[in-house]
């Protein structure tokens, strides 16, 4: 999962991580065709790390693969996460595990909650979800709801029984828009950027094709107007150089060489510096590391626009570097 858009100061602390720890997977509901939904709470029955719209968390799966997943419940409950989870014929593997094994019961180690794709504050709201990308939105609107701002959701899917949560949003009426494909075709994005209105911010979910889109149909919108969260990576621009760099480990001094091909993640790894990863394609945040001194060349597609200027930070399974040598806060 990754976000484009400004991350207010306010936001700045939900980005970090807390130690994993263990959930129990209280209840499995189907929600929708090829859709899973997860109640997953202490073990012990101690209260959970609170979250904001837009958090996920990792879970890591006794088959060594780990997956992140929105938080989808309610943000006011401390005992219990709500995930759903889409069983990706086409994934690497981790949604079919999940499918095919996890029953109530179990216990999965986890991590989090983060936020890369934080909802900040805004006179109205339009969201924009497609298919399983509904998830960050739905406490997102909530969110809306509990402060009083208008918002509007566009909410498209293949057919209606794919598409999950319909019933928590039969409460709000008018202001959701169901549009299966199969019914009314593709979701009107050019109507609906041509109602914004200044003090609106679009926030959306989705596929790869319905977020370009949206992008383009939002080109001439003010900066930081948009917001996205994607589930699959973007193409790294072809301008992009595999160069050899050096990184410096302040803590220790350590100075690793990164070969061309080889990325700052594993050349760590390798060196016996634990980072924690999951996605490993620049998606998560999971693996994001410190920058104290030169500049990366970021290739992810977690980090907001604000962040790459600042230079401060760098996803490590994906970015490299620009200059000669990364100076890292490790």
């Amino acid at each position: 999962m990754t976000s484009t858009g400004a991350l207010l100061p306010q936001d700045i602390s939900a980005r970090a991580t807390s130690v994993s720890s263990s959930l129990l997977v209280e209840s499995r509901v189907q929600v929708a065709d090829g859709i899973v939904s997860l109640s997953l709470v202490d073990p012990g029955g101690q209260r959970l790390a609170p979250w904001t719209p837009g958090s996920h968390i990792d879970l890591f799966l006794p088959n060594g693969m780990s997956r992140q997943y929105s938080l989808c419940g309610d943000r006011w409950d401390p005992y219990r996460y709500r995930v759903a989870i889409l069983h990706e014929h086409g994934g690497r593997g981790g949604s079919r595990w999940i499918h095919e094994n996890l029953r109530e019961g179990a216990v999965l180690g986890y991590g989090g909650p983060r936020n890369h794709f934080p909802l900040v504050p805004a006179e109205r709201y339009l969201f924009i979800a497609g298919g399983i990308g509904i998830t960050p939105i739905l406490p997102m609107v909530e969110q809306a709801v509990r402060t009083g701002r208008p918002w509007k959701l566009l909410y498209g899917g293949r057919s209606r029984q794919s598409m999950a949560y319909l019933p928590d949003l039969e409460k709000f009426g008018s202001r959701v828009r169901i549009t299966p494909e199969d019914e009314a075709g593709m979701l009107d994005l050019a109507a609906a950027v041509l109602s914004w209105s200044p003090g609106t911010k679009i926030y959306c979910c989705g596929p790869s094709g319905l977020l370009e889109a949206l992008e383009a149909t939002c080109a001439d919108l003010p900066p930081y107007t948009l917001h996205t969260e994607r589930f699959t990576a973007t193409a790294v621009s072809e301008l992009s150089q595999d160069r050899p760099f050096t990184l410096r480990l302040a803590r220790s001094g350590t100075e690793i060489d990164v070969a061309p091909g080889v990325s700052v993640l594993d050349a760590l790894t390798d060196a016996g510096v634990g980072i924690v990863s999951s996605c490993r394609q620049g998606t998560c945040g999971t693996c994001e590391v410190t920058v104290t001194d030169g500049v990366p060349d970021h290739r992810d597609s977690v980090l907001s626009e604000t962040d790459r200027a600042a230079g401060d930070c760098m996803i490590s399974c994906v970015s490299r570097a620009q200059t000669p040598s990364l100076t890292l806060d490790l």
